[in-house]
């Protein structure tokens, strides 16, 4: 079934869409559809991964972190 509902966008979001396109014969419809998908997560963050991400900027601003090089020396001693 299909429906049919005027939705008002500004012309820089039409340009957006229109450079979206896959083809120049796809839909909106099509866009809009295959970008909804885009950002719906099948694996989203557990509670621990969170806090670990949290903790992780809280070490970055703590200036607790290792250049790869250091890390890289580290592993190799």
């Amino acid at each position: 079934m299909v429906f049919f509902t005027p939705v008002r966008i500004t012309q820089e979001t039409k340009a957006l869409l229109d450079d979206l396109k896959i083809t120049p014969r796809e839909t909106y419809d099509d866009v809009i559809k295959r970008l909804a998908r885009m950002v719906l997560d099948d694996d989203p963050l557990s509670n621990d991964e969170i806090e670990d991400i949290n903790q992780s900027f809280f070490d970055i601003k703590a200036g607790r972190i290792q250049t790869l090089n250091e890390v890289r020396d580290e592993l190799l001693v």
